[in-house]
């Protein structure tokens, strides 16, 4: 597995080849596409460990929804007005981001802080279990540079295409 330190450089550089598996595998059969991509997922994510990494906490703002946001709110004892001011800006997109990266709520050995509130993007990262996979595959690629096991995902798609 590729480590966290060195993923930015590994995609840099595997970016055109990922590029034309992209091509391919927007042609190839969806259901087929999504069977491969969540078997790669399982075995990679039963051996990686996430606190090893948290590229994605230390330089992904996730989009956070009303409901992430009074969830979050709740559970640290805030109205969900306080909580916006405190952690939110509106980013370019009208969307609700934190202020800051990396996460604030990244504490001591990559641990969530608020892990069971967390919200739904934080939740569902890296999308790479998640049906009609070939709907993200141009995100996907962009994260590629940030999650070890996205790339690695991509790289064993590209490894069967040969």
């Amino acid at each position: 597995m590729i480590s966290p330190d060195n993923i930015l450089r590994a995609a840099q550089q595997s970016d055109a080849k990922f590029r034309k598996l992209i091509g391919k595998l927007k042609k190839a059969d969806k259901r087929v596409l999504d069977e491969k991509v969540h078997g790669v997922h399982r075995e990679l994510f039963a051996k990686y460990n996430c606190l090893e990494c948290a590229n994605c906490c230390k330089n992904l703002g996730p989009r956070l929804t009303n409901h992430d946001i009074s969830r979050l709110a709740g559970y640290l004892k805030l109205k969900d007005a306080d909580f916006t001011q405190k952690y939110l800006r509106i980013d370019e997109d009208n969307d609700y981001v934190f202020q800051s990266m990396p996460c604030p709520f990244l504490s001591t050995g990559n641990y969530c802080a608020v892990y069971n509130h967390r919200p739904k993007a934080c939740r569902e990262y890296p999308h790479t279990d998640r049906s009609r996979f070939y709907q993200i595959l141009d995100l996907s690629l962009l994260n590629t540079a940030v999650c070890p096991v996205v790339y690695e995902i991509f790289d064993s798609l590209n490894e069967n295409e040969k």
